[in-house]
């Protein structure tokens, strides 16, 4: 076969994964054959690793297993049951009676390997295991390619070992490719067969005197790269179990992406850096050629994969980020390093004869001291060697510390466009440090091309994130968890759903409501809830609600610094943690006025937070629903104004009651239809007692300057005391017996002609008043609609014309939009 012209060879590599069992051959099987009749029966070469876990399997048998107790082993039956199943299910009886006859001689062999090597201490003990760990590959290349022939019917496919092509050589760093060797032996193999496939073994090879070995672990990707560039192939397809190379591990950052296409360069800095997809010597044989190496998924065969070319994609500096874990950092310094030649060379000699690889370098300007990286397992013997090495500085006082700091990870950032581009290293040592990771050493190549730090272990998967989300996540995210549905929190969720994408894209931000819950459930999703089914999701697929498993879902994005929560209930142990989720990172939103009107100490805490700890709580809407109140109270006072008075109607309720009652009807009945037309709550009292009221004062109070405790107020309830503690289903039937006195309040004021409202009333002496009053007919409070609001603010810049905020005080909408509103003045802030 003429494998000299350029373009004619296409390779294909199949690793273990894909080759793990019936299913996975029958898959492989059609790929090649697929792409073989696509391409008019263009020539395809196909490198075979193990069968996905024979390869562990083969070592510890050459390990651990005596030859005496090989057939009777757990790993001989697994590997024996696994490949009879595959073998009956691909081929028929007659041949699969011969190739596990095949096996069952290479067995045969591998019990003699195991005797020679019990009774041989020296090399032949040394080298079984890369001999037998080999017999993997033999297995499933030859049960491909008979299958192959069995699908083509025909011999248009053969077999080739390939310890009969491939040779390594001894050289100062180790065994290398025999390249003279291999091309000889190559020549005259495949040019004494004719077929169009050949089925060749990975991972394995031949030492110069014929002896076999193996290319290492995950080597077969290496041969892959050798026998393309042996077969002049117009290209290396890898045929993994991934999509191709992510910009970061999956396991390790969600929002990894695929790269479409790599430069050489970029992918040998990746695989260097711990990048599992690739073997770092795949490369070496395909550059001088330029024969591109696609990663495809063989489980995805119609997904495009990544590219890895000689060509640059100029359209992004950073190509991926990836770390290396388990590293001890060892610090040699010392005046008597200044100036010194052959420092470095001395330590480096040092490390090499123990075959220690240094995985960074990184050296003061000065010379007064250099730092090298190593693998943690290594790190006690590299310091033993390194202060031999320098024994006689050390008692000289020349070298004056060696210390070893381990738990330790190298974090990288890989691409070909890093070059010359300002600002790449910066941001990448800012967002670390904005994150609270401090950088134990640093490297970066002349190249530019990586950019590498040394982080604390513990602080690898925050890293990872944070890096990864500056650099490739075009939108950052507002992380959003929401408790309470009732008529409030769903009327938000609806208004979030109608208007959420206007809103991320305005604010160039990513809403996600990744939490809803109610008392007694919730609802949870990694990415973002489907806002038009939560009703049911709710109902029918929601767990028992568990406050700390809410949260820890909603910060599971370690590197995501803003998450919101939004409370949309009453209750006091949920208010009660605000500081303390702010204290933590989170922000807050809520209507509800219990954290607020607490005690003075606990508001303080709350609004001394939001101030300094990058946290954020807005609550404009626990006053009068969606009316500006809070805010324009904060804007006055933060532009120098001086309240004095703060007079208004703050519910919405007694505002209804009192516009309606006109003494027509007993007050009780007023009630009851309000009650029955949802102007009040479940039990009216909880609105006619004015506590919510005085909660509402206390709230605008303290932010105009005001020390006020709730505990201090006269409050003048409209519930008579001895109706305070009976049962809510009761409290109507036996509250009109108190009509009368309500009505003689009605008379009196309209004799007067006056009206009653239930007023709120903060004077400059921070008097306080909470109850009924009569006020003039003309008055502003007494020309409101049914639930408005209406607030008076006095100052000293309103003083002579009093500033006026009227508006509906309550209902779902309103308050729903100002919650709203409070999550749009959060975007701006955090954007």
């Amino acid at each position: 076969m003429n494998t000299t012209k350029k373009e004619t060879w296409k390779v294909f590599k199949f690793g273990g994964s894909s080759l793990a069992n019936t299913a996975c051959f029958v898959r492989v099987s059609k790929i090649i054959l697929d792409s073989y009749i696509a391409n008019e029966e263009q020539p395809h070469s196909i490198i075979v690793s193990a069968m996905g876990g024979f390869t562990d399997l083969l070592i510890k048998i050459s390990k651990d297993v005596p030859a005496e107790s090989l057939k009777s082993s757990s790993e001989y039956k697994s590997i024996i049951d696994r490949i009879s199943i595959i073998s009956n299910d691909l081929l028929d009886s007659t041949e699969s009676e011969k190739y596990l006859q095949e096996i069952s001689e290479d067995f045969i062999e591998i019990k003699k390997i195991l005797d020679q090597s019990n009774n041989n201490k020296g090399a032949l003990r040394k080298g079984k295991s890369d001999i037998i760990a080999g017999y993997g590959e033999l297995w499933s290349a030859r049960l491909l390619n008979i299958y192959l022939n069995k699908l083509l019917a025909s011999n248009k496919s053969n077999f080739i070992d390939s310890r009969q092509l491939l040779f390594l050589k001894e050289s100062d760093t180790g065994d290398s490719i025999d390249w003279a060797k291999s091309k000889e032996s190559f020549k005259n193999i495949t040019t004494s067969l004719s077929s169009k496939i050949y089925v060749i073994t990975g991972f394995i090879a031949s030492k110069e005197d014929g002896t076999p070995t193996n290319l290492g672990r995950n080597g077969s990707d290496y041969s892959a790269a050798i026998f393309a560039s042996l077969f002049n192939a117009e290209e290396l397809i890898i045929w993994t179990d991934v999509d191709g190379v992510l910009s970061a591990d999956p396991n390790k950052v969600k929002n990894a992406r695929l790269i479409s296409s790599l430069s050489y360069n970029e992918a040998m800095e990746l695989a260097y850096f711990g990048a599992k997809v690739i073997h770092p010597k795949t490369f070496g044989p395909l550059m001088n050629q330029s024969i591109p190496i696609y990663i495809r998924n063989t489980f995805s065969p119609g997904n495009r994969g990544t590219k890895i070319s000689s060509n640059v994609d100029a359209n992004r500096e950073i190509k991926g980020i990836t770390v290396i874990e388990s590293i001890a950092l060892i610090n040699l310094e010392g005046t008597g390093m200044i100036g010194v030649p052959g420092t470095a060379d001395k330590l480096f000699s040092s490390l090499k004869d123990e075959n220690i690889s240094v995985t960074l370098i990184s050296q003061a300007s000065s010379e007064h001291s250099i730092c090298i990286a190593v693998p943690d397992s290594v790190s006690e013997l590299a310091c033993d060697q390194i202060n031999t090495a320098f024994s006689e500085e050390i008692k000289s006082g020349l070298i004056s510390n060696i210390d070893i700091t381990r738990n330790l990870s190298v974090l990288a950032v890989v691409g070909d466009n890093m070059v010359g581009q300002q600002g790449i290293a910066g941001k990448f040592f800012s967002t670390l440090g904005d994150s609270g990771i401090n950088v134990r050493a640093i490297a970066q190549g002349s190249s530019e091309r990586n950019i590498s730090a040394v982080i604390d272990s513990e602080d690898t998967h925050l890293a990872l994130n944070v890096i990864h989300n500056g650099f490739f996540m075009t939108k950052p995210s507002l992380i959003i968890g929401i408790i309470g549905i009732g008529v409030v929190g769903s009327e938000l969720i609806n208004q979030l759903h109608a208007n959420i994408k206007n809103i991320s894209n305005k604010f160039n931000i990513d809403l996600k409501i990744k939490a809803i819950a109610k008392s007694n459930a919730m609802i949870m999703d990694n990415n973002s809830i489907d806002l038009i089914n939560w009703k049911s999701l709710i109902d029918e697929s929601s767990i028992e609600f568990d406050i700390n498993e809410f949260l820890k879902h909603l910060s599971s994005d370690a590197c995501n610094k803003n998450v919101l929560i939004i409370d949309c209930t009453s209750n006091e142990d949920i208010s009660g943690r605000y500081a303390e989720w702010m204290e933590s990172g989170l922000h807050v939103i809520t209507p509800n006025k219990k954290a607020f009107s607490d005690t003075l100490d606990s508001y303080k805490r709350i609004k001394n937070l939001s101030n300094k700890k990058n946290s954020f709580c807005f609550y404009e809407t626990t006053v009068a629903a969606g009316l500006p109140v809070i805010s324009t109270v904060q804007d006055l006072i933060d532009t120098g104004d001086n309240i004095h008075s703060i007079e208004g109607i703050f519910s919405g309720t007694l505002a209804y009651l009192f516009n309606v009652y006109d003494g027509t009807k007993p007050f009780s009945q007023i009630v009851s239809e309000a009650k029955s037309n949802g102007y009040t709550e479940p039990d009216p009292r909880d609105d006619l007692t004015g506590m919510d009221v005085a909660r509402k004062l206390t709230i605008i109070g303290r932010e105009a300057g005001r020390d006020l405790e709730i505990s201090d107020f006269k409050i003048e309830s409209l519930v008579p005391d001895e109706l305070s503690d009976v049962d809510a289903d009761k409290f109507l039937d036996l509250f009109k017996q108190y009509d009368d006195e309500m009505k003689l309040k009605f008379e009196e004021a309209k004799n007067n002609s006056k009206v009653l409202r239930y007023t709120a009333k903060l004077s400059k002496n921070n008097e306080v008043f909470i109850g009924l009053s009569q006020y003039p007919e003309d008055h502003a409070f007494s020309n409101i609609q049914l639930t408005d609001n209406i607030i008076q603010i006095k100052s000293d810049r309103y003083s002579k014309n009093p500033m006026v905020i009227q508006g509906p005080g309550a209902g779902p909408e309103v308050t729903a939009a100002g919650i709203f509103s409070d999550i749009v003045t959060l975007l701006k802030l955090i954007n």
